[in-house]
């Protein structure tokens, strides 16, 4: 893994996260939480999109499509936390 590869999950976990945080709303982990929920979501978003057999999900590299993926994934992870904090 170069350093170029962990700066692409990193930004891309940063884009992730915060735009996750935004549609789900009401919860806040600040930008190092938004960047490793974002990571963390891209994984989920990646093991769904295998899942649910859908075409087109890209992980890896920065795409719309893994971004995308990464943002779903995100989101489904946010709304667990969201949930599990009540």
């Amino acid at each position: 893994m170069t350093i170029e590869s962990i700066l692409i999950w990193v930004a891309l976990g940063a884009v992730a996260g915060w735009l996750a945080s935004k549609l789900v709303g009401g919860v806040g982990f600040g930008l190092i939480g938004n960047v490793l929920i974002g990571i963390a979501g891209s994984f989920i978003g990646g093991w769904l999109a295998v899942k649910l057999k859908i075409a087109g999900a890209a992980v890896g590299g920065l795409s719309i499509p893994s971004i995308a993926t990464a943002i779903g994934g995100a989101v489904v992870l946010l709304i667990l936390l969201k949930l599990l904090k009540r």
